[in-house]
């Protein structure tokens, strides 16, 4: 009997194993589906304005929104380029962009060090002000900035859009970074402090390096705001030699006439930075906020 149930006992376990295998297979098979059909709704409208901006304007009228372009308008991307100052909205884009992305990452990471790392009164009172930050809406700072910025002579002024990314990305970068900060070995540090280090090595030698993952994911996320943000540029900014991207869009639609297949063009080339970043850094990305969740 002890040798029946020996035999039978593997074919058991390896049916048993073998159904669990083809539950597995259906569900994962389920999963992978509805991943795809996400997929082509997430990619279907990149898709979508691509061809757009191969279109005319008689195309854009009187064919179906879906219908691929008879004569593919290559030349929309040269027009905006050169005619269109695309070339100058996009060179401002990038560098409003990389400064406020620099600057707010950098102090964040300051105040961040300085609230968890730092023992001194108030900590948590200067933590709570930048948290307040989070639920004051940007469009009911525009005239108290705009009296600002006219008093300092910062109207038309690249710094007054600077400015205002890196004040307004502060409360959410520190409280992307916060979690992080917690989680680092004071081991370290008190090791760099026997050893005789100062606080300013500690945080750019030591500290800086170890949040490089968080940063990126912080970075990124400021760089989508100030990329595509339309509000401080179109309020503090009227030369057209400091335009972005956002605004530079306006030039193409006139009183009686808008260029459709332009727009569509200026818009590809908008949104192709940010989705190669987020493709280069997208491990990135998920490293720094799966390393902020985890405590210990």
């Amino acid at each position: 009997m002890d040798t029946v149930k020996a035999t039978e006992s593997p074919m058991l376990v390896k049916t048993a194993f073998g159904g669990k295998s083809l539950v597995n297979r259906i569900a994962y098979g389920i999963m992978y589906l509805f991943l795809i059909i996400v997929a082509i709704f997430q990619l279907f409208p990149i898709i979508w304005l691509f061809l757009f901006s191969l279109k005319n304007n008689q195309e854009v009228f009187n064919m179906s929104p879906f219908a691929l372009p008879q004569n593919p308008k290559w030349e929309n991307y040269a027009k905006v380029w050169t005619e269109g100052n695309i070339s100058l909205y996009f060179f401002n884009s990038v560098t409003y962009t990389i400064a406020a992305v620099i600057l707010t990452v950098v102090l964040a990471s300051m105040v961040t060090f300085a609230i968890t790392r730092m023992h001194w009164r108030g900590a948590k009172l200067v933590l709570g002000l930048f948290m307040v930050g989070l639920m004051i809406p940007v469009h009911s700072t525009l005239i108290p900035l705009f009296s600002t910025f006219t008093k300092i002579n910062l109207i038309d002024n690249p710094l007054s859009v600077i400015l205002s990314y890196t004040a307004f990305n502060l409360p959410i970068t520190i409280m992307i970074l916060l979690g992080f900060y917690e989680t680092l070995p004071r081991e370290v540090e008190e090791a760099a402090v026997i050893d005789g280090a100062s606080i300013h090595h500690i945080f750019f030698k030591i500290t800086l390096p170890m949040t490089a993952p968080v940063m990126a994911t912080a970075a990124i996320i400021n760089m989508i705001y100030n990329w595509n943000e339309f509000v401080f540029v179109n309020t503090f900014i009227s030369s057209d030699s400091f335009k972005t991207l956002t605004v530079g869009i306006q030039n193409f639609i006139g009183q009686y006439t808008t260029d459709w297949g332009a727009i569509g063009a200026t818009l590809v080339i908008s949104i192709l930075p940010i989705l190669l970043a987020f493709l280069i850094l997208s491990n990135r990305i998920v490293e720094g906020i799966a390393s902020g969740s985890v405590k210990g």
